[in-house]
């Protein structure tokens, strides 16, 4: 990957909907290799996708909370129930499995309090959790989709 591709990259980071002459024109190329490239990115598995972002607040989630989960249970098939309850509510964004003392973190958007407990009753009823803690942020400082590029090899 040269740094053509990483304007590339960084341009579609930004704005996936550009079209292929502005790419090409910021990028010094001409359209016919400046698809080609992005069409590489997209066959090589490093653009996995285009998405529209949408406004939380104008979509009415603009609650964010935190959620850490801990467990005493560490099978797969416990695993596999919960990865189930989790994927089946749309309110839970992002789903991670963690070192340390949390065992999962799951960013939830929803639009109240009230809407979150509703989705705290439908985690806890999914599966046997040890504890689960919850923090609402009070603030958004910083959100950004657009990954650092300068770890490319």
């Amino acid at each position: 990957m040269d740094s053509t591709d990483r304007k590339l990259l960084a341009l579609l980071q930004e704005d996936a909907g550009r079209q292929v002459a502005e790419l090409a024109e910021a990028v010094g190329l001409s359209q016919t290799p400046c698809w080609r490239r992005v069409q590489r990115l997209r066959d090589a598995g490093v653009i996995t996708r285009n998405v529209a972002l949408l406004d939380r607040h104008k979509v009415n989630v603009g609650v964010t909370v935190f959620v850490s989960v801990r467990t005493n249970t560490h099978t797969q098939a416990w695993f596999d129930q919960f990865r189930a309850t989790v994927e089946a509510i749309p309110e839970v964004v992002e789903f991670y499995r963690m070192s340390g003392d949390i065992d999962y973190l799951l960013r939830v958007v929803v639009p109240d309090i009230g809407a979150y407990d509703k989705v705290y009753k439908r985690l806890i009823a999914g599966t046997q959790l040890f504890d689960v803690s919850s923090s609402f942020a009070m603030e958004e400082l910083k959100f950004t989709t657009a990954l650092p590029l300068s770890y490319i090899d």
